[in-house]
């Protein structure tokens, strides 16, 4: 009888654990995400300027570290790969570098130079994107602007150094009456260039007038360049003279081709005019190398001496 009474219980309780079961079937939630439309996207600014100081990554993606600024019309890629004549360069747009395509969602572009490339895009806020090369790692973040609200004083104070760079020679043309004599007043030619990773300046004391090739330049040094604090449009420019220290000056861009430069501790000012523009790409092979880098400038809590 015990037994059997066990067996019954068993079964009970069988039957009632499979009475009590209820099978839960929980199933993902489907969130249908609208497809990014990147030609759209791309044209929906006129200008994107490459900030080049977010760019995050070992690699690069060599159109884009050149470029100030890229731009889609059409079916063509279009790059400021100067500050001398952005703005003005192709309707503001700069120079034809290529084409592009956007099947996929992805950004195809065919570089003149550089070739085939495939780039991922998204979206970081209203008015800037990532471009995204998965075989380099390497991200580029884009502000998107329409040509006529773009800031132009911004691009050359942010970009300060590549200005500098951009002509063979800076030729003095005028120096003001005012200030006291000092060993500048005799350097009518500077020359800005990088060597390795030091920025390097030759001066010549020539007289005016002569062509760049001719010159011969009379001292090498390095120069540094520096923000000043809480004076978004003031650079300040040193230039390293051993025999004679450091000649310390407010640097002042009066457009693409003209620069002053106000030596503080004589109260002089002198005005220099680039020479032989060198226009990037379509100069020959030895200016195409020349590529944009991460640049953090010191910063000199000085205040404007100059009165302008």
């Amino acid at each position: 009888m015990r037994t059997i009474k066990l067996l019954f219980t068993t079964l009970a309780l069988a039957i009632l654990a499979t009475g009590c079961y209820t099978e839960v079937i929980i199933e993902d939630e489907y969130i249908d995400e609208p497809v990014l439309n990147v030609h759209a996207l791309l044209k929906s600014y006129e200008l994107w300027y490459v900030d080049i100081n977010a760019t995050s990554g070992n690699g690069e993606v060599p159109f884009l570290q050149r470029a100030f600024t890229v731009s889609f019309v059409g079916e063509t890629v279009f790059a400021n790969n100067n500050i001398v004549g952005i703005g003005k360069t192709g309707n503001g747009f700069g120079l034809d570098v290529g084409y592009f395509d956007t099947a996929n969602g992805r950004l195809q572009i065919n570089h003149d130079v550089d070739g085939f490339w495939v780039l991922e895009v998204f979206v970081v806020d209203n008015n800037t994107i990532e471009l995204y090369d998965a075989d380099s790692r390497t991200s580029y973040f884009l502000e998107g602007y329409q040509r006529n609200n773009f800031d132009y004083d911004m691009v050359f104070y942010d970009n300060i150094e590549y200005l500098l760079q951009e002509y063979n020679v800076w030729e003095k043309v005028a120096t003001s009456v005012e200030g006291t004599v000092n060993d500048f007043d005799g350097e009518n030619y500077l020359q800005f260039y990088f060597d390795g990773n030091k920025s390097v300046f030759n001066s010549s004391l020539d007289p005016t007038g002569m062509h760049f090739n001719d010159i011969l330049w009379d001292y090498r040094g390095e120069y540094s360049l520096f923000d000043v604090y809480n004076d978004e449009t003031l650079k300040t420019l040193t230039l390293d003279y051993d025999f004679m220290g450091n000649d310390y000056f407010e640097l002042y861009v009066i457009n693409d081709s003209t620069i002053e430069l106000y030596h503080s501790s004589s109260g002089t000012v002198y005005r220099f005019k680039g020479k032989g523009f060198i226009t990037y790409l379509k100069s020959g092979i030895s200016q195409v190398d020349r590529k944009r880098t991460k640049t953090q400038y010191g910063t000199m809590k000085v205040v404007r001496k100059r009165k302008i």
